[in-house]
Order: structure tokens, then C-alpha cells, then sequence
């Protein structure tokens, strides 16, 4: 090319220039106009089926992709136990309803998983055991009736640590992998709930929690949940580990998502009279209390004696400390009584222990004549199991020698039992209430796990746990726990922060954690479950 005018230079370079600004320009226009499934809420998801850019049929098809390309193949996360062949069927019926009628609720079309103990009439329900395998149970759990009447569809149910006890490995399927690292556990006993929410298999799951089984599967994967107060949720049709201390809860990658499905969920139901505490307490929409502001002006208190086992999440914790006063928030360090912290295992397993062979037979009474009766044809049934099968199913030695423990710990008249029951777990409430009270605080925080997640290689943790993990104390109370991202460590593992309060304050818990959330967006997608091709969609 001959150049005329040096002038003819400097106008070509200007017309490249300004075309390359405008293409800039116009992929970023596309970027900011794609949903990015990863990061979309239930609003979202909403807007765009309200546009006419997303189906529920479509959004299916997406999360069964993930499921396909990452629970046994890839990663190998073994997140799921059983899929529902009629997902896509339900979510082509509920687009039709949608467009005739509008939505149930907000659920509506939104694909959800289930901790398989949760019952459903048309799945399976294992408890993650092969001693299990195949039960159909009677009816839906109420918390999964409620579900579906809002339109929610039952994607899949996941795998769980089995009988909701130790680490998250099951005998019908084996162990569940981290998605952040896959020599690391997902934790248990919801793990497979936390993995498939961290994955992006569906929006929203459903966990229990009876020692921290909600919340330690949170925090090891990266997401955020809730364990709410006993009583605001039915345990209707779930199989009990120890109804003193059990509750389900919602497990999903945005606090936003956690107070949708919650309001849904709630109720007094007859059948667990525990609900009846909620009655006048519970709300069907929490969304409301979700304010980015909502630390301007709180009182959190730092639990500082469940720190100190791991720098890393210490560094993280004292990041987020540093975020919540520049929001507004007042920061105050309080101290648990050290014969709580002494005492608080052996309370949980004084109770625990004993109850569970007890409800465990009355569930097993709702079942067909093919199953257990009780725990003690649970342990002659899984001594008929002693070698591992193709699929992954086979012998779960640490969680089945649990069982003998279990039958032994003692009755439920007894005064091991009766004298935590009685006069331990109201000390227990007392003395926590009283350390909300004599500091007026809005909540208090810690680390939701002190220590980064376990290898799958390291011994199984002791049920019940020690004062390295305050996760039990909202289990001996029945107050709630909301958990919510807070960062990473140096090697890329998720770090939670819990925000623990009185009974039924879920609403204030869930508008400081939003608050938290949006001030810091601390989630990130795991690095073994990455987008695949045509996920991002128009708004």
C-alpha cells in the first residue's frame, strides 16, 4: 500500500482502533445481557422465563448436562443417587402452566435436589444405604409436598452420609468428591446436597442437620445455607438420626435463593408437633429482610473461641470481621463458658445416641415387608454386605459399626438421657441466650468449619465434635444458623462464616448474611465443575 499522507496513516489506525472498541464494546453488551447459570438467583431464572429467553424444560436439560458430564464421568463428584426420569416431563407441563395460568410461586420450574432422606412417593428414599435400596415410601415428606404445589420440580435425590452419620459416604453409592478439590471431602452428612449445589446440578437443594450436617457441607463446597430453628420446618417423612436435634433446611448458592425456599417450606404441620412453636413466628416470605445495608447499624459478636486451628480461615474470618465494621456493623468478642465448650460433645452424643435406634424403627414400621424392622435386622442385613459391586455400592464399615454403638448407648428413660434432656440442653439454651442479651447482639459469627476441609484420605471425625467446631451449639439450642461464603484459602478451598442467632430471628440472620454476600460476593465457581457449551443464554 502506498501511503498519500502521513495523515492517511493516522486515519486508518484511528478507524481500526475505533472498530476495535466497538467490538469490545459490543461483547461486552453480550456478556452483561447472557445469564450466567452459574451466578443466577431465583429472580434471575424468572426474569428470563417472564421474557420468553429460558424454559424450565430448557433450564432442565442444562442441569441434567452437568449431571451427565460431571457426577460419574469427569470428576467423578457421585453426587446423586437416583435421577427423576419424569423431570423433564413435569417441567415441559409446568412451562404450559406458566403461560396460562402464570406462576405457583416464585419455585415454580425451578429444578431442586433432595438429601435421600427426604421421602418422595414417586423416588426411592435409600438414607444413602444399599440396606434401603429401592424403599418407596408412602407418601412425600411435608417440606417436599410443599415443594411441589409451589411448582418446584424434584430434579434429583443426592447422596448423603449414610443414616445422616459420618463422613459423606453412603453404601449405595459411595464417596462424594469436592468440586474444589477432589481430594478433599464435601463433608457431611448433606455432602451430597452441598456438591450438587456447588456443581450447579440445580438451584436449590434440601439438607438436615443434626450436629452440623447442613452447615459443614455448606462451607466445604462454597455455598450458603441454612440450619433454621427447630420447629419452623416439619421433619415429617425424613428419616430421624435424633429428633431432638434434627431439622431440614435449604441449601443454594445465593442467601437470596436460601430465603425463597425457606418461605415456601414453612408451617404448622399435625404431624411434628414441634412445628406448633412456629405457629405466629413463621413468614412465607423472607425475601423482604434482604437489605444490602443491613449491617449498617447491627451488633455482632465474634465467637473467638471456636478460632485459632487454622490460620488460613482465621485470615479469612478476620477479612470478614474487617468488611462488616466498614459496613456499619459494631463488632464485639464474647466467650462461651468453658464447661459449655467441655461439655457440649457429650451432651450431643448423651442424646443422640439413644435416640436413634428408637426412630429409626418407627420409620422403618412406614415401610414394605422386604425391609428392616429395626436397627438391630439393620446390622444383621449389612453383615449380608461384604463386597463391594460395580455401580459403587458395597460395604460402609465405619458408619456400620457405628450401629452396635448406637444399640448399645442405653434407653430414653434412662438418666444419662433424662438429665441432658431435662437440665443439660435448658442450661445449654439459657446460657446462649444469655450471651445474646448481655451484649444486644443481632447475631454471632464463626467459622463455620475452624479448620479448611478435610483429605479423604484422614481418619473420620468424632460425631458430635469437640470445641474446635461450634456448629452443635445451634443443635443443642435449636436456634438457627445461616451460612454464607466468605472466602478461600492459598489452595483454592472455601472458607464459610456462620451467623448464629436466637430462635426464630431467620429473617435478621438472613439479612446481615445478604448484606455480607453482597458486600463481598466472596462465592466462586468450583474449579472441577466448569461451564459447558451453550450455558450462557440472553437475559
Amino acid at each position: 500500500m502506498l501511503w498519500q499522507h502521513p495523515s492517511d496513516m493516522t486515519r486508518l489506525i484511528l478507524r481500526l482502533v475505533l472498530a476495535g472498541a466497538l467490538l469490545l464494546a459490543s461483547h461486552a453488551r453480550a456478556a452483561a445481557q447472557a445469564l450466567d447459570l452459574d451466578t443466577a438467583t431465583v429472580a434471575d431464572l424468572n426474569a428470563a422465563f417472564d421474557k420468553g429467553t429460558l424454559t424450565s424444560e430448557r433450564l432442565v436439560q442444562l442441569s441434567l448436562a452437568r449431571i451427565e458430564a460431571y457426577d460419574r464421568k469427569g470428576p467423578a463428584l457421585r453426587a446423586v443417587i437416583t435421577l427423576n426420569p419424569k423431570a423433564l416431563a413435569t417441567a415441559r407441563a409446568l412451562d404450559a402452566e406458566r403461560k396460562v395460568k402464570g406462576k405457583r410461586s416464585p419455585l415454580h420450574g425451578i429444578p431442586i435436589v433432595l438429601k435421600d432422606n427426604y421421602d418422595t412417593v414417586d423416588m426411592p428414599t435409600t438414607g444413602g444405604s444399599v440396606l434401603l435400596e429401592g424403599s418407596i415410601p408412602p407418601d412425600d415428606a411435608f417440606v417436599v409436598k410443599k415443594l411441589r404445589e409451589a411448582g418446584a420440580i424434584i430434579l434429583a435425590k443426592v447422596n448423603m452420609s449414610e443414616f445422616a452419620s459420618g463422613g459423606a459416604r453412603s453404601s449405595i453409592v459411595g464417596q462424594s468428591r469436592n468440586p474444589h478439590d477432589l481430594d478433599r471431602s464435601p463433608s457431611g452428612s448433606s455432602g451430597g446436597t452441598g456438591v450438587a449445589i456447588a456443581a450447579g446440578y440445580a438451584t436449590i437443594g434440601l439438607g438436615t442437620d443434626t450436629g452440623g450436617s447442613i452447615r459443614g457441607p455448606a462451607s466445604s463446597n462454597g455455598i450458603a445455607a441454612l440450619k433454621p430453628t427447630m420447629g419452623l420446618l416439619s421433619r415429617d417423612g425424613i428419616i430421624p438420626l435424633a429428633l431432638s436435634f434434627d431439622t431440614g433446611g435449604p441449601m443454594a448458592r445465593s442467601v437470596y435463593d436460601v430465603a425463597v425456599a425457606l418461605g415456601v417450606m414453612t408451617g404448622v404441620d399435625s404431624a411434628d408437633a414441634a412445628t406448633k412453636r412456629s405457629e405466629g413466628e413463621f413468614e412465607t416470605d423472607y425475601t423482604k429482610y434482604l437489605k444490602a445495608d443491613a449491617l449498617k447499624g447491627a451488633r455482632i459478636g465474634v465467637a473467638r473461641d471456636f478460632m485459632g486451628a487454622d490460620a488460613e480461615v482465621d485470615w479469612v474470618m478476620e477479612a470478614a470481621i474487617a468488611f462488616m465494621r466498614k459496613a456499619g456493623a459494631t463488632i464485639v468478642d464474647v466467650r462461651f463458658p468453658k464447661w459449655l465448650l467441655d461439655a457440649k460433645g457429650e451432651f450431643y452424643t448423651a442424646i443422640r445416641y439413644p435416640e436413634f435406634p428408637v426412630q429409626l424403627t418407627a420409620y422403618l414400621k412406614t415401610l414394605g415387608a422386604s425391609y428392616p424392622k429395626d436397627l438391630p435386622q439393620i446390622i444383621e442385613r449389612a453383615q449380608t454386605v461384604t463386597s463391594p459391586r460395580p455401580d459403587g455400592a458395597g460395604p460402609n464399615a465405619t458408619r456400620w459399626s457405628m450401629f452396635a454403638r448406637e444399640l448399645a448407648s442405653g434407653s430414653m428413660d434412662d438418666y444419662r438421657y433424662m438429665s441432658v434432656r431435662d437440665h443439660g440442653l435448658p442450661l445449654v439454651r439459657q446460657v446462649t441466650e444469655g450471651v445474646f442479651a448481655a451484649q444486644s447482639l443481632d447475631a454471632v459469627i464463626y467459622p463455620t468449619a475452624s479448620r479448611r476441609p478435610d483429605l479423604l484420605s484422614a481418619p473420620p471425625e468424632t460425631p458430635g465434635g469437640g470445641a474446635a467446631s461450634a456448629a452443635n451449639i445451634a443443635n443443642l439450642t435449636g436456634f438457627p444458623d445461616l451460612i454464607v461464603p466468605a472466602g478461600f484459602t492459598a489452595e483454592g478451598l472455601p472458607v464459610g462464616i456462620s451467623f448464629f442467632g436466637p430462635a426464630f430471628s431467620e429473617g435478621k440472620l438472613l439479612g446481615l448474611g445478604f448484606s455480607f454476600e453482597q458486600a463481598t460476593h466472596a462465592r466462586r465457581r468450583p474449579v472441577h465443575a466448569p461451564a459447558l457449551p451453550g450455558e450462557s443464554l440472553p437475559k
